[in-house]
């Protein structure tokens, strides 16, 4: 039962389901080598200052940054859209049919429309509803 649930939850939401079952474990590497260039950067910057030597301090300034931004900018995801399947009701999951997708682009909804979209439906059926 919970393996068919999981099925149907991929195959609703791919997004959702990939972030739920991501892990963190390369993120501790990841925080180990970006320590690593900030602490290396920082002592570049102070042997540079102390010595006179502009371009040893921009270098070392630069590897910090890019320690930084490594640090907090995770890697990026392969992105999926659509759903995966249809989970049948013996648990099988079979691929999507290609019409599904486009006859919802046709009505002009789909789930993840965002705010502007949903606004703009919003005010086509104001305005059709109006004129009869």
């Amino acid at each position: 039962m919970l393996e068919q649930m999981e099925r149907a939850l991929t195959s609703d939401d791919p997004r959702l389901a990939n972030t739920l079952q991501s892990t963190g474990r390369g993120n501790a590497l990841r925080y180990v080598l970006s320590g690593a260039g900030v602490v290396v950067g920082l002592l570049l910057l102070v042997v540079g200052a102390a010595t006179s030597r502009t371009w040893l301090g921009a270098i070392g300034f630069v590897l910090m940054f890019a320690g930084v931004v490594f640090a907090f900018l995770g890697p990026r995801k392969k992105q999926q859209e659509g759903p995966v399947g249809v989970v049948g009701e013996d648990g099988t999951v079979q691929p999507p049919q290609g019409g599904a997708r486009k006859a919802r682009k046709r009505q002009g909804g789909s789930r993840s429309g965002g705010f502007l979209a949903r606004l703009e439906e919003r005010w086509e059926n104001r305005r059709n509803q109006g004129g009869r």
